[in-house]
């Protein structure tokens, strides 16, 4: 797992190099016709205030951290599956993603996941499950149900089909 101190480390580093160095030209002029006897096909340099500098890279910094934050170390929500007739089952909402998207249960038992799809985008219309070589379509309010046995502890992913949202079976 990234450290966060090395993720904000790193990108206050990035900042103030580019806030320090000097303006250097990337792009050279072609050649043009002058429109006045003065002109040159040299780019001028543009002498920017340290301030305004300073808050455009403060800004983008910012920016930057609340998209790690978000995709990141935004909290997630956890449940532990509960025990109905022998069988562990979970029922998950799938809406902007999957609440909760962190389930325990206990390994080498079976579980139920119930996806309740409430969203209409295309990417949460599948979920793969890769661990047990499952995908399902998930049909717009209706509950869809898989059952599957993990059968040594650790992390099961499961995902939507553009792999953009995802959730965690934890098998102890």
């Amino acid at each position: 797992m990234l450290n966060k101190h090395k993720i904000i480390g790193s990108l206050a580093g990035v900042g103030f190099f580019l806030v320090l160095t000097p303006n250097i030209t990337l792009a050279q002029g072609h050649e043009m016709e002058p429109a006045s006897p003065k002109a040159t096909s040299q780019f001028q340099k543009i002498e920017q205030p340290i301030g305004l500098k300073l808050a455009v890279v403060l800004g983008g910094l910012g920016l930057i951290g609340a998209e790690l934050w978000w995709f990141m170390f935004g909290k997630t929500k956890s449940l532990k599956a509960q025990v109905k007739q022998g069988i562990q089952s979970v029922d998950i909402i799938v809406d902007g993603g999957y609440t909760p998207d962190r389930i325990q249960v206990t390994a080498g038992e079976p579980v139920r996941l119930n996806f309740y799809r409430q969203d209409p985008r295309g990417c949460l219309e599948q979920v793969l499950l890769p661990d047990f070589n499952q995908a399902l379509s998930l049909t717009l309010n209706q509950t869809t149900s898989v059952e599957i046995v993990p059968e040594q502890p650790g992390e099961y992913i499961f995902t939507c089909g553009m792999n953009m949202y995802r959730g965690v079976v934890q098998a102890e």
